[in-house]
């Protein structure tokens, strides 16, 4: 089954990307989800529209990903969110949350889609979370999450 991605799906391609994958993964999960469209000549010219806008969020080079990821790593960053006693959260935190905190702690404007939690953050402390930036370029970011 030939498809157009509408976002990123991990280990699949990017916005814009015409992927073949098997019939029922694309049937009954990446377009049902809105992670893709069929693939027609018509949804060639949506392809345009689809890079334009992941140009635009995109980090342009790797120079410039260098010098974001310096930023991130020299940033620090703390949550304030609602726990228990024991440290415990009620709930956990999300990337939006991430990237709504590095905004106000005076860093870049991150793509929550970009900012990778490889083990849910559900207590208090300090937990590091990766930010891929470029295909060639990830940061990792100290995030102290306190009660509040």
């Amino acid at each position: 089954m030939k498809l157009i991605l509408t976002t990123e799906v991990s280990g699949l391609g990017a916005p814009g990307d015409i992927v073949e994958v098997k019939d029922g993964y694309g049937r009954n999960y990446l377009v049902p989800r809105g992670y893709a469209i069929l693939w027609t000549r018509g949804g060639e010219k949506q392809i345009a529209s689809i890079k334009k806008a992941r140009d635009a969020r995109e980090i342009r080079d790797l120079g410039t990903a260098k010098e974001v990821a310096g930023q991130l790593g020299a940033l620090k960053v703390k949550l304030t969110t609602r726990a228990g006693e024991s440290g415990r959260l009620f709930g956990s935190i999300t990337t939006a949350d991430i990237a709504d905190a590095v905004k106000k702690a005076g860093g870049p404007v991150l793509d929550r889609r970009r900012i990778e939690i490889v083990n849910a953050i559900k207590s208090v402390g300090s937990h590091k979370v990766s930010v891929k930036l470029h295909p060639e370029v990830s940061a990792n970011v100290d995030v102290e999450v306190v009660a509040g």
